[in-house]
């Protein structure tokens, strides 16, 4: 008993060895043969039409509603790079914008032509500014960023790596070039109160930004790039920096400023008293301020809801050609029971 009973099992796991190997080799050869069980639609001119009208019809309204809330942001765009300058300096932009001595103070004037509900976002935008070159980008260590001068290995930072032989903290261009124009909004006799707290992102304030790392030895060189920084704050909290440091793709970009958290009426008069300090003159840059209330879908933007009525009117204008085509020209339909996959039950 106990030999026929071993014989048996061991001739059941052979049969099973055998059998893994035979279903994989056919499993791969319904596969590469393009003969594996699928679902295989007729597209009948019916469904065809029919499904392009249909998509058509979801995406035209999604567009319009999508543009209507884009419509409904009010967004305020003031560039004052041009006229901030002097008379005097007209011609020489950059040697006014180098010199030190002279005071960089401007007064703009914003007219707030539709109520703007806080909070209100304080945006500013520069123009062919190239933060995606690529030496410009790798100039930055992410690790000193986080545990400052515990991490040595600062090579990525060139060209500003050290001064005098010291290391710097930040290093790197990208935090060299720091914006550093400075904007003060009055209403009437009163000053808006200008919050500059959490408009970095939190997964960067609290995983990219060492909270016990102190800026050191930063713009004390010869060659000033932009703005400097407070050596008693961590660079956690100096969200300023943290914005900046989250390079843009394109040349054009807009960087979170701040919020003012008190609604504007419409035909209020704002007065910004800014600080014209960043020299985007030397590249012929422009500066722009904004101020932009936002919707469920973010700030204004128009392209979204005219892609999608654009899709959906493309959509529309198709099946009513292949409409007009299918009624000009009909073609009669196949009988669908000499389909390979119906075969069987013809010949049952």
């Amino acid at each position: 008993m106990d030999v026929n009973e071993g014989s048996t099992s061991r001739v059941s796991i052979d049969h099973q060895s055998i059998s893994t190997p035979s279903r994989r080799r056919k499993a791969i050869y319904q596969f590469t043969q393009q003969s594996l069980p699928a679902c295989k639609p007729v597209l009948t001119p019916a469904w065809v039409i029919t499904t392009f009208f249909v998509m058509g019809v979801i995406f035209i309204p999604i567009g319009l509603i999508t543009l209507r809330t884009s419509h409904n942001v009010v967004e305020i765009v003031d560039r004052y790079d041009t006229d901030c300058i002097p008379e005097e300096f007209k011609i020489n932009k950059v040697a006014y914008i180098k010199d030190t001595s002279i005071p960089k103070n401007c007064s703009r004037i914003l007219k707030i032509h539709k109520h703007m509900k806080a909070p209100i976002y304080i945006y500013y935008q520069l123009d062919n500014f190239y933060q995606n070159h690529r030496r410009y980008v790798k100039s930055r260590s992410d690790r000193q960023l986080l545990h400052g001068l515990g991490y040595n290995d600062t090579s990525s930072c060139q060209p500003e790596e050290f001064n005098k032989g010291l290391p710097i903290v930040p290093c790197g261009l990208i935090a060299w070039s720091l914006f550093n124009d400075t904007y003060n909004f009055i209403r009437g006799r009163s000053q808006l109160k200008v919050n500059r707290k959490n408009i970095a992102w939190k997964s960067d304030r609290d995983h990219k930004f060492g909270r016990h790392v102190y800026p050191f030895n930063f713009q004390n060189g010869t060659l000033i790039g932009g703005g400097s920084l407070n050596s008693s704050i961590p660079l956690s909290d100096q969200e300023d920096l943290i914005v900046w440091m989250r390079t843009a793709a394109l040349p054009s970009f807009r960087k979170l400023y701040g919020k003012i958290e008190e609604d504007l009426d419409a035909n209020d008069v704002v007065v910004v008293k800014l600080r014209n300090n960043y020299n985007t003159y030397s590249f012929g840059g422009k500066k722009k301020l904004i101020l932009s209330t936002s919707s469920w879908l973010g700030g204004k933007n128009d392209f979204l809801g005219a892609a999608y009525i654009f899709v959906g009117s493309s959509c529309i204008f198709t099946s009513l050609v292949f409409l007009l085509l299918h009624l000009k020209n009909p073609r009669p339909y196949i009988d669908t029971a000499y389909l390979s996959w119906n075969k069987k039950s013809i010949s049952s």
